[in-house]
């Protein structure tokens, strides 16, 4: 094995623990949003406010990572950023007043953008060096973070315990975690005048335009799941409190599943293929949950939705990287990730503003439909030069993986 196998493959690694360990975070976090609202004092009229402000500040700090990665390497953007993302959770389990949770969650939410862009730019520019797919078992990782994540904080509300004996011993293992692997994150080759390969002509927004409405629908799906599933299964369908929790564990499962062999699916079919596929099982999903008359239904549904969208938003990142390599392509993968927020912004309310006028079986039917327009974009995910899978796997002379 040659030093650049070694380092590629270390690099990978350390990727994969820092996905995963933001999946643990950033779970931890709002799975436990009822205990931060009673813990400082948080009114029903605040509440959403605060939670609208951390996507809004995630998308500035992503817009400035798009800047900032021209003259800073995105892993040394990732190094940083991820420790400030766990000091932040332990501060919001630490503190007692208002002020000292909106600095907070304001800090969490700045890092988590820069954290976010930088991790899926350092994973499309592997993605590269493996000539090859391997961008959903990143997402894979985060996906299991969050199983891991949400568990933790399951366990926290069972026993009872304060946000400062939930947050401060996850974050105390953790951080040596991200600063140990940090050493070993891997950036894309850079020119000797210090400017990335291809990276002096920017990407225009009309090409990136279809990839971020792909992004939006994507999360407008995730936030309908994560945020309705509990409440449309006990009051639409009739389940009970407890039935009323197995629909997002099981969104969670199937969506780990589905980018855990993703990748395989990519090299034989392509990713245009697949995002195809993954459209019509998510649609599928919604149409279920939409018309089954009972709870073990709507959890069948909820249940296909999350093999459907777990291939969209990793290869969404993955199609970006390949407009274009170096600055301009890790400044496409930080413009589309603020439309990760947007859809996330607009997915809850949109769904409870439909549900609330009209029915919300009626309102399932809106992200039923915006997902099956991204298959008018499939062909976005087909860019060439670099089409992974399907026999379009770029030449290498070594293979590293």
């Amino acid at each position: 094995m040659t030093d650049t196998d070694a380092r590629t493959r270390r690099g990978r690694g350390s990727l994969s623990v820092g996905f995963f360990v933001q999946g643990v975070t950033f779970a931890l976090l709002v799975t436990r949003i009822p205990a931060v609202q009673d813990r400082y004092g948080i009114s029903d009229g605040t509440l959403p406010v605060f939670l609208a402000a951390v996507p809004v500040l995630a998308g500035v700090g992503s817009v400035l990572t798009g800047r900032l990665v021209a003259r800073v390497p995105p892993g040394a953007v990732l190094g940083g950023a991820q420790p400030v993302v766990l000091l932040a959770l332990a501060a919001v389990g630490a503190g007692d007043r208002l002020w000292q949770a909106a600095v907070a969650l304001g800090v969490f939410g700045l890092a988590v953008g820069a954290l976010d862009a930088s991790m899926n730019m350092l994973g499309v520019s592997l993605q590269h060096a493996y000539g090859r797919s391997i961008m959903l078992g990143f997402h894979a990782a985060y996906s299991l973070g969050g199983i891991v994540g949400a568990s933790l904080a399951w366990a926290g509300a069972h026993w009872d315990l304060s946000l400062t004996a939930s947050y401060l011993p996850v974050v105390a293992v953790l951080l040596p975690l991200v600063l140990a692997g940090s050493r070993w994150y891997v950036d894309g080759v850079r020119e000797p005048d210090g400017s990335p390969q291809g990276g002096k002509a920017g990407i225009p927004f009309t090409v990136l335009l279809p990839l971020c409405l792909v992004m939006t629908i994507a999360y407008i799906g995730d936030s309908t799941v994560s945020n309705w599933s509990a409440k449309y299964l006990r009051d639409v369908l009739g389940g009970s409190e407890e039935l009323a929790t197995v629909p997002y564990n099981a969104y969670m499962v199937t969506t780990l599943l589905g980018r855990a062999v993703g990748d395989l699916g990519v090299r034989r079919f392509g990713a245009v293929a697949v995002v195809r596929a993954g459209a019509v099982l998510a649609s599928a999903g919604f149409g279920v949950v939409a018309l089954t008359p009972g709870a073990w239904g709507g959890i069948a549904g909820f249940t296909v939705l999350g093999l459907g969208l777990s291939v969209m938003v990793p290869q969404t990142f993955a199609a970006a990287g390949r407009l274009r390599s170096g600055t301009a392509g890790d400044a496409a993968v930080a413009r589309l990730n603020v439309f990760n927020y947007v859809g996330f912004l607009i997915g809850s309310p949109l769904v409870g503003a439909l549900g609330d006028a009209w029915s919300y079986r009626g309102a399932m039917l809106v992200p039923l439909v915006l997902v099956l327009v991204t298959l008018r974009y499939a062909r976005s995910f087909g860019v060439e030069p670099d089409r992974y899978g399907g026999g379009h796997e770029r030449p290498r002379t070594v293979d590293v993986g």
